[in-house]
């Protein structure tokens, strides 16, 4: 049975998560969603907060970071059987309602990896120095990769089941340019879709002055490591779950 699998990380989130999780679909072209929260050590009601809005929960009794909270999500989004998986921040900066157009490149086969991109969408309010960051990250991501990418930063992404599988983030600080790297030059196919973005009005960003010195490192070490396109049988494990 096909199934959609929804995963949030988040951290001291009890303000805005329900926000998210009630824009969240229950279906999606037919397909039932389903919702999972892996709350990263939260010192506030994050967890309870989730279960009563219908989310399962699996936490972190101590904050470990964000590439390990979404390295949680792929895991257990995978375990729970999910056709597709759809990362979302817990902050209500993206719009859950725009998750079918997210999935639906998937389900149609045209994409393992899907970003809603803000960039080719609107955006209100980002500050100027995270709008340079984000251009240049993604430039970055765009020279290693030798391919156009208008968002590589986006907490909003869509996953095939056999990207899910094979995805690896290898630091537990962040997981947005190692996990880009990872997957496209395992040979999984991405594509972007516009959205709407609008930033955070509570809560607190993890980014902070030294996230440059961590993760320049990582995307350096993720570039470095030998990997090597995945045979076609394996990165197309959703044929089954697809039909």
């Amino acid at each position: 049975m096909k199934k959609i699998v929804v995963f949030l990380p988040a951290h001291n989130e009890e303000t805005s998560l329900p926000l998210v999780l009630k824009r969240i679909p229950d279906e999606i072209n037919g397909i039932p969603v389903e919702t999972i929260v892996i709350d990263d050590g939260s010192t506030d009601a994050t967890s309870t907060v989730a279960t009563l809005n219908g989310a399962q929960v699996y936490r972190f009794e101590q904050n470990r970071g964000l590439g390990a909270a979404v390295r949680e999500g792929l895991y257990r989004a995978y375990d729970h059987d999910a056709t597709v998986a759809v990362m979302i921040d817990a902050d209500n900066e993206y719009p859950a309602d725009q998750i079918p157009d997210v999935v639906r490149p998937i389900l149609a086969n045209d994409a393992d990896y899907v970003f809603g991109s803000r960039f080719l969408g609107t955006i209100d309010g980002m500050r100027l120095y995270r709008y340079i960051g984000n251009h240049v990250f993604t430039w970055l991501q765009c020279v290693l990769l030798k391919r156009k990418i208008h968002d590589g930063q986006s907490g909003m992404r869509a996953f095939s089941r056999a990207a899910c599988k094979h995805a690896e983030i290898i630091h537990d600080y962040n997981y947005a340019q190692v996990l880009t790297l990872n997957l496209v030059r395992k040979g999984f196919r991405l594509k972007e879709v516009p959205i709407r973005y609008r930033v955070r009005e509570s809560g607190k960003s993890f980014i902070r002055l030294n996230y440059i010195q961590r993760v320049v490192p990582a995307i350096y070490k993720e570039w470095r490591r030998p990997i090597v396109a995945l045979p076609i049988e394996e990165r197309f494990e959703r044929k089954e779950h697809l039909g």
